[in-house]
């Protein structure tokens, strides 16, 4: 059992560390690992909030056993039925036949797709606002349908003022692994490549935990949470409502044979001669996709270059926008450069992609080159570093 994390005598940490898991969800690099949290209450009643991952299920068992001390658990709180988090209801049904399973009406519509043995267990239906009794603690149920999928609910225990959040306030990152960047940094691509799309949700559950008195936030991923809560909170507010966290520019390239790339740190210079403080490049086909994504949602600015390919745009842009659109990307200030040898066809199809999303201003000039950067084309480059840096200086 991890004994480095502590919340009180009552509620225990019996989560476990995956540090062998290469892709979480099979297509974000977890370099650090991931953790999957459990938690239990020890009452009168016993309350064992969620499972964990088949992944992690023989470990977190044996916490779970030394958790106990011989007793049995009342109650499993399902807050969530994605398989690192409800993996292991079946395991707990098998060792603990008579305990209540609690969730809501969407939870029970879904346990049955992934356990066949469920219909035999007992069930206790929650909806907004009820709570459940264990003695001393009483647990609260708050639903949080799309954060991030339709049965996702919160439970506050009112006594120790904890917010078991389910995915919400979820990193990246092993709880053991040191993070050298802090918090906010796998928070961040956490957050907007899983549950980014679903802002409006969020918002709306942040809205009803303003109502409530927390103290310690219990996440299904990464570490619980005590102090400076505000600070958290305070970044899923500006994450959700899809303000930008920092004055910056990504610029984001897509390059077949290095002409465009080279193209793109020249406009990274550019930027820097303008005095934009935070210019950040990124290579779509070698860079981690979800970093960039992160990227793009964090600074207020964003330039895309990329080479034209097929007629259209090289792959790896084309799936970066792609991303951008299934996370809602919105609200951001866009400048376009193209790359062509024949017949330049990137920008037309950035520019169509771009169009779609919601407050997305496409700023004027966009920038063609044919084939190899030349001296010809630093005017309108220059051009374009001037309006995408003017932004800085206006907000200056």
């Amino acid at each position: 059992m991890n004994t480095n994390v502590k919340i009180s005598d009552a509620v225990k940490y019996i989560g476990v560390d995956d540090l062998t898991i290469d892709l979480f969800e099979s297509q974000y690099v977890v370099p650090q690992g991931v953790s999957y949290n459990s938690y239990l209450i020890v009452d009168e009643k016993i309350a064992l909030m969620d499972t964990v991952d088949a992944r992690g299920a023989k470990e977190w068992e044996e916490n779970l056993k030394e958790a106990l001390s011989g007793r049995t658990p009342d109650y499993l709180v399902i807050s969530h039925m994605e398989p690192d988090h409800a993996g292991s209801v079946g395991r707990i049904l098998e060792l603990y036949p008579d305990i209540t399973l609690v969730g809501n009406a969407k939870t029970f519509q879904m346990l049955p797709q992934f356990f066949e043995t469920e219909p035999q267990a007992k069930k206790h239906v929650v909806a907004e606002g009820d709570a459940l009794s264990l003695g001393v603690h009483t647990l609260n149920f708050y639903m949080a349908p799309m954060v991030h999928w339709p049965e996702v609910m919160v439970t506050y225990e009112s006594t120790e003022r904890i917010l078991f959040s389910a995915d919400g306030f979820g990193k990246f990152g092993a709880i053991d692994a040191e993070d050298d960047e802090g918090w906010a940094c796998e928070a961040r691509r956490y957050y907007f490549n899983i549950v980014g799309k679903y802002g409006a949700p969020v918002q709306a559950l942040l809205k009803k935990a303003s109502a409530l008195d927390i103290q310690t936030i219990c996440p299904l991923h990464g570490p619980v949470l005590t102090e400076n809560l505000s600070y958290y909170i305070g970044l899923y507010d500006t994450w959700s409502s899809y303000r930008p966290e920092n004055t910056g520019v990504l610029v984001a390239y897509a390059s077949i044979h290095g002409n465009t790339a080279k193209a793109a740190e020249r406009f990274g210079e550019m930027l820097r001669e303008r005095g934009v403080r935070k210019v950040v490049l990124s290579d779509l086909a070698r860079e981690d996709m979800a970093e960039v994504i992160e990227d793009a949602f964090r600074y207020d600015r964003m330039v895309v270059a990329a080479a034209s390919y097929d007629g259209g745009v090289f792959p790896c842009m084309q799936d970066f926008l792609n991303h951008l659109q299934a996370k809602t990307y919105q609200n951001r200030t866009v400048g376009i450069i193209e790359n062509g040898s024949w017949a330049p066809s990137a920008a037309k199809t950035m520019k169509g992609m771009l169009e779609t999303m919601k407050n997305v201003t496409v700023v004027e000039p966009t920038v063609t080159i044919r084939s190899v950067m030349k001296e010809a084309d630093t005017a309108a480059l220059a051009a374009l570093a001037d309006a995408i840096a003017g932004g800085e200086q206006e907000q200056s």
